[in-house]
């Protein structure tokens, strides 16, 4: 059976950094949750998911119970982990200054955010949907970084396999939200361009999260160029499952740690 065939990012291959955004490749569950499924809370075999997640562990060279997942709501709660466990609280992003941890994040369609302060030995990761970007679950994860020792100049940030402008349609009231919520910094109309269904828009969110990364004070931001809708042999999607009317679908996971 083939092992996790995770992606990535240059920006993150750093001294006592270790991290992955983990294609749908290298686990052992089947039909639509084929293969590397991390849902802990889909209608998978939670045996087979609990399975993919020891296969995760041991790529990121940390034992199972040292992948620390959340419960998330794309809600703007970040969480300072000091210490593996089981328990999965509502959160949407998480930091540590632990080495031998590995954080943990779900998504599907959603951008994966994975932070890095080499220097300082401070990592973070953040799901960041269009609610929790307008939200500010970037912000709070910069902000948790900072509290546990990270330098603003020294952090680092990718943006993992996401959901592509030419993919993602939605409609004046998610323009409406995003513009409501936005700091004054950014213009917002840059990231929506027009569809061709009538008085529809297509939403870039990767860029929108950048943008609002820059503007926090990231300097160097890398987003990767994936399109988890279209790129079915590597990706879930959430969006694409609704589209075809399908009972459900796997997550994908990014982690990131400290070098034990």
């Amino acid at each position: 059976m083939r092992p996790p065939n995770p992606i990535s990012a240059e920006s993150l291959v750093l001294p006592r950094i270790r991290h992955a955004f983990f294609t749908r490749e290298g686990g052992v569950s089947t039909g639509l949750y084929a293969t590397l499924n991390a849902g802990t809370g889909s209608a998978d075999d939670q045996d087979a998911v609990t399975r993919n997640l020891a296969r995760i562990a041991e790529h990121m060279g940390v034992a199972p119970d040292h992948l620390v997942l959340r419960f998330q709501t794309h809600s703007a709660i970040a969480h300072t982990v000091t210490a593996p466990t089981r328990e999965r609280p509502e959160a949407d992003a998480m930091v540590t200054a632990v080495p031998g941890i590995a954080l943990g994040i779900r998504t599907a369609d959603c951008a994966p955010v994975l932070f890095a302060d080499p220097r300082a030995g401070v990592v973070g990761a953040a799901h960041a949907g269009w609610r929790g970007a307008v939200g500010g679950v970037l912000e709070a994860t910069l902000e948790a970084m900072a509290a546990a020792g990270a330098d603003m100049n020294d952090v680092v940030v990718a943006i993992g396999p996401t959901i592509a402008r030419t993919s993602y349609e939605v409609g004046p009231e998610l323009k409406a939200a995003v513009e409501a919520q936005t700091p004054s910094g950014i213009d917002t109309d840059p990231f929506f361009a027009p569809s061709s269904a009538a008085g529809r828009l297509m939403f870039d969110l990767p860029g929108y999260v950048a943008a609002r990364l820059a503007l926090a004070g990231v300097r160097r931001v890398e987003a990767l160029d994936c399109d988890t809708y279209t790129d079915e042999a590597r990706f879930y999607s959430y969006r694409r499952r609704t589209h075809r009317e399908e009972p459900g679908q796997g997550s994908l996971l990014a982690a990131i740690s400290l070098e034990a």
